[in-house]
Order: C-alpha cells, then structure tokens, then sequence
C-alpha cells in the first residue's frame, strides 16, 4: 500500500494504486475515510501508526465495496476502540431496507459490522464537516476539513488524467460512472462541492489535486454536456 503524506493533517494510502483512504489527523489520533477493499485492515491500522497514532473513527463516503470493504476487519481488530459512520441512507441500504426506487449499481457487499453513528449532513466528524453529496450512491457524502478547507469527496469526482465528475463514462477511470446510481443527482452534487471553494480536492480514485477550482470547473462544464 503506498502511504503519501498530502498535508500536514491528511494522509493519503493507496491500495493495488487504484483506490484511496485517508488518515485524517485529530488530536486524539486519526479519523480513516474509508477503508478500500478487503483483506486491507491490518495495512491500514500499521499505516496509522508508522503515521504517529491511532485509528479512533472510521467514517465512510459511501458503501460500495471498494470504499467498505475493510471495514469488518478494522472493527473486528480495533473493537470499541473505533467508531464506525456511514452515511444514514447507505447504512439503511446495507441494513436491508428499500430505501430508493430501481436497481442499485455498483458492489454492495455484507457488511457484519452497523455503524455506530449513521451520518447526517452538518455532522461533525472531529474536524471534518459531512456535506451531503448524493448520486454516486443515494447517500453519498464528502467531508470538508474546516481547518483548511481540503475537501474529500469521495466518488463525486474522479481524477486519473483529470479531474472528471463520475457521472460519465471517461475512458481512464471507467468503473465510477459505471457504479454511479443517478448520474443528473451526481452532477448536481459535484457542483455543490464546487460551492464550498475547496482548497485541495482529494477523491477516492486519483492524485490529489490542490487549488483545485479551475479543474472541478472543467470537470462539471465537461459533465454537463
């Protein structure tokens, strides 16, 4: 897994160089924005202490499989020592409810664990503010560090070649259109996490992008369309 240090509070890890995490810096120790796919925990919680700490929250973007798929392992090794947040609509998803109308795209796997707090936009998660951002998945949310303004958005956008919103097909990263639930909603939220004027973008499929304004712009102008 390769570990790169973004700034000085987040911590991007990379898993088979396609999918991300993030540690999030916290006084009491890190907040890990999702988990990329399984069998990856133990990578996960030794990256955080190679990092100086300890995984205290696991707060999820959303709950497909390459953002879930770890987390019954961290729990299971970290316990009560560890929250876990999911989004309310995709925790309700994964709990078994009929939450939305049609078939849900992307892998959504059998998780053991429930969440212990089911996200609601406005929440607090240490530092990080959740900011709704539905269409990828029905309860997608990305989180904005309101100490500098980096914003983790999750599948919203996408930035292999550059910077994309995942509501179309684009041929370097072609799997996150093809997961995305309701492509105008995703649209729509891709202009709202332009709204808040990020200072750096980072995605869940990607590099980080910094000053990232001009490029979420083309993105949506592109996605538009």
């Amino acid at each position: 897994m390769k570990t790169q240090s973004i700034t000085d509070n987040l911590i991007q890890l990379t898993r088979y160089r396609f999918v991300n995490a993030y540690l999030v810096r916290e006084d009491d120790g890190f907040t890990l924005v999702d988990t990329t796919i399984p069998r990856t925990g133990a990578a996960l919680i030794d990256a955080a202490h190679q990092a100086g700490g300890e995984i205290k929250r696991i707060a999820l973007t959303h709950g497909h499989a390459d953002h879930v798929g770890s987390l019954d392992e961290l729990k299971s090794a970290l316990g009560s020592g560890a929250q876990a947040l999911m989004p309310e609509i995709d925790a309700r998803i994964h709990a078994g409810e009929t939450v939305v109308e049609g078939k849900l795209t992307g892998s959504w796997p059998k998780l053991s664990t429930v969440p212990d707090v089911r996200l609601q936009p406005g929440d607090r998660v240490g530092s990080l503010e959740v900011v709704a951002s539905p269409g990828h998945t029905p309860g997608h949310v990305a989180f904005l560090d309101t100490r500098d303004r980096s914003l983790i958005a999750g599948d919203v956008f996408t930035s292999y070649g550059t910077t994309a919103v995942s509501n179309h097909f684009y041929w370097r990263f072609p799997l996150a259109a093809m997961a995305t639930y309701d492509k105008q909603t995703d649209l729509e939220s891709a202009r709202k996490l332009r709204s808040l004027d990020p200072s750096l973008l980072v995605v869940g499929h990607g590099p980080a992008a910094r000053n990232p304004g001009a490029a979420m712009d083309a993105a949506i102008a592109r996605a538009a369309r």
